[in-house]
């Protein structure tokens, strides 16, 4: 998958960048072809954060220089990485929830009438045609709060496609979608390609980088390891090189569970606005999986569970006994806890610390005559970051300099200071490397070892497949069916999870 052309556009030479004495970045240095594709690899904390962000203007390197069509460039800010041609899908979305989906594709790029007035008509039929080059039926007048986190990736992608970039950095712009949107994504970036576009592509799937990426540059520790021609290393090699040893499995071994040491049963659950209702069940420390196509409905589901969202009828047993969950708070109180999709938006606090972020559900415990209690709370992260690995210059950093698996990692914690029994999992490895996976799998065995039950919601198949003794399906807002043993394999979740059941109702 050789390009046409191998002429530079853009170069990273010698690039350093230091936080508060601390050093990300140490002397990379990259080019980027005309019209390639180049995927950046590595580990959390690695620096392709801190790389995509010195090449779009966010953050100014320490050292070294950038070169831009032949020409050394300076790009103070992302206003000028935009006039350059230089566009970013990131990770984390950059969208304003009361706005709606045109207004937020077209935002600081407005389309203007013949008398220099805003166009909505003009803004409403392009972020049509946008959404359409990506297959994806939103309607343009949908307010983002109301959509769904691959909805709002899709949108994220329309507003970097919407700017003829001739620079594009993606970062893990398919964590969230399903097989076709990837495929869909991946043909227009293709058609990008062909049109002389130079994608920087930064992904934690391996899979996808050798699908469609032409090189790979790998990041460990800050530092360029190696840049290589993708058709001439495979997946292992790339895993290898970024986490400098060899890598093994990424599961553990499944867990066996007592079928009859039930903790949770959730009998008729309906959502508010549908007309389905769904039952399941989940034993004492067991690892049990929800499937199924983006928009099934799973994390609607425990949203009204946690009632995050209203639910119209149901019961909730838990150990037996049946209880009434009014609100959130009671949740917790029940002992339940819930790690959402959404890291940023419902998540985390990025402008709070380590310990403050920890603490936050379960403060009440650090308050003593109104006043929390610093060092306390100081100690407690002190062993969570010790017991989680959690990577961090300063723990009085703000967790928004933080790479997305630390991140992840701490918001792990906090739910886990609230000693739950009943631990909710919502896509719990976006966006985060291969190693930080391994360590977050074997973190949820730890929890099933002493007896906390976990539930984990993922799109990806590989995770669901790996982890979990159970697997619950969902289709269009209902449980489609249930798998268990041998039967929890692609193929089975994806003939529930699209509506051909014969095969598995045959086998039951």
């Amino acid at each position: 998958m050789n390009t046409q052309r191998s002429d530079v556009l853009f170069a990273i030479r010698n690039v350093s960048k230091e936080f508060s004495k601390v050093r990300v970045l140490n002397s990379v240095s990259i080019n980027l072809r005309r019209g390639e594709i180049l995927g950046l690899i590595g580990e959390n904390g690695a620096g392709k954060s801190t790389l995509m962000k010195i090449i779009s203007g966010i953050y100014q390197p320490t050292s070294g220089t950038l070169v831009y069509d032949g020409k050394e460039v300076d790009i103070p800010d992302y206003i000028t990485a935009k006039s350059l041609g230089i566009s970013i899908v990131p990770q984390e979305f950059n969208l304003i929830n009361t706005l709606k989906v045109y207004e937020n594709i077209f935002l600081g790029n407005e389309m203007r009438g013949p008398h220099g007035l805003l166009s909505k008509k003009m803004m409403r039929d392009e972020a049509r045609r946008q959404l359409s080059r990506l297959r994806t039926k939103l309607d343009v007048d949908a307010l983002v709060s109301d959509l769904s986190v691959a909805q709002k990736q899709m949108v994220e992608i329309s507003k970097a496609l919407l700017l003829n970039a001739r620079i594009l950095i993606m970062d893990e712009p398919t964590t969230t979608l399903t097989g076709y949107e990837v495929s869909v994504l991946f043909n227009v970036m293709k058609e990008l390609r062909r049109q002389g576009v130079s994608i920087l592509f930064i992904s934690h799937k391996l899979k996808e980088v050798k699908s469609i990426c032409d090189r790979v540059a790998i990041l460990r520790d800050g530092e360029l390891i190696s840049v290589e021609i993708v058709d001439l290393i495979d997946e292992a090699e790339m895993a290898r090189k970024m986490i400098g040893r060899d890598f093994t499995q990424v599961f553990p071994p499944k867990r066996d569970t007592d079928e009859t040491d039930e903790v949770l049963r959730v009998d008729h659950l309906k959502l508010a606005g549908l007309s389905t209702a769904n039952s399941f069940r989940l034993n004492r420390g067991e690892i049990l999986g929800f499937a199924g196509l983006v928009g099934s409905g799973r994390t609607e589901l425990f949203e009204a569970l946690m009632r995050l969202r209203p639910g119209d009828s149901g019961e909730i047993y838990i150990k037996g006994k049946k209880v009434v969950i009014r609100s959130p708070q009671e949740a917790v109180n029940y002992k339940l806890g819930y790690i959402s999709e959404d890291r940023q938006g419902k998540g985390i606090v990025s402008d709070f610390t380590i310990s403050q972020n920890i603490t936050l559900i379960a403060l009440a415990r650090y308050v003593s005559h109104l006043l929390i209690n610093k060092r306390a709370e100081i100690e407690k992260s002190e062993e969570y970051v010790k017991a989680f690995n959690i990577i961090a210059a300063s723990p009085k950093m703000a967790l928004r300099f933080f790479s997305g698996g630390n991140q992840q990692k701490v918001y792990l914690a906090r739910w886990v200071e609230t000693e739950p029994e009943i631990l909710i999992f919502d896509e719990p490895t976006r966006g985060i490397d291969v190693n930080a996976k391994k360590e977050i799998y074997e973190f949820i065995h730890h929890l099933c070892d002493n007896g906390i039950s976990c539930i984990v919601i993922s799109s990806e198949m590989e995770e669901i497949i790996g982890l979990c003794s159970r697997v619950y399906v969902m289709r269009e807002g209902k449980i489609q069916g249930v798998l268990k043993g041998k039967q929890i394999d692609e193929e089975h979740i994806m003939f529930l999870a699209t509506g051909i059941k014969g095969r598995i109702e045959d086998e039951q």
